[in-house]
């Protein structure tokens, strides 16, 4: 389920970094360790996230975290689609209505949480948030680079929150 926009999003420590959406998660703040309970073998629940209102002329959001301190190059933790224009956040384990779930670099759909080497520095998980300018058409399964090419040249804004991991 996901809040329709009524006003500015709040929550804790996001950025506008890719250009007018703030995105937030009460779970942690920008730059901060991501609570255990999203992590893989703590609960595999993904996150709450808020964000601030899309852009006019947005038909479609879309989400997407990746690892990109991964061993073996950037990892995708989670591939969201179809998120309605006018849905300003996403619950704690669940996804707004009417979206799509992708496929994560485990081979499942849905959300992924971090699991990163023990011993390793603290990895970035990367969210972004992307209004794009023409509903994407993609459906369930869909994979990070399906996402990419999707919305090449028709991102009227984005919005990216930093969160880390590490064990």
């Amino acid at each position: 389920m996901g809040e329709r926009a009524a006003g500015p999003a709040g929550g804790g420590g996001g950025a506008a970094e890719d250009g007018g959406l703030d995105l937030r998660s009460a779970a942690f703040s920008g730059h901060t360790l991501i609570p255990d309970r999203y992590s893989r073998d703590g609960g595999n629940t993904s996150p709450p996230l808020r964000w601030s209102s899309a852009p006019s002329g947005a038909e479609e959001l879309a989400l997407l975290c990746e690892d990109p301190d991964a061993p073996g190059g950037t990892f995708t933790h989670w591939v969201v689609t179809g998120i309605p224009a006018d849905v300003t956040s996403v619950e704690e384990g669940s996804t707004p209505d009417g979206a799509s779930v992708g496929r994560n670099d485990y081979g499942d759909t849905g959300w992924g949480g971090p699991q990163p080497p023990v011993g390793d520095e603290p990895h970035q998980y990367v969210f972004r948030l992307f209004a794009v300018d023409r509903p994407l058409g993609l459906g369930d399964g869909v994979t990070a680079d399906d996402l990419r090419a999707a919305i090449d040249g028709h991102v009227l804004a984005g919005g990216t929150l930093v969160g880390l991991f590490g064990r």
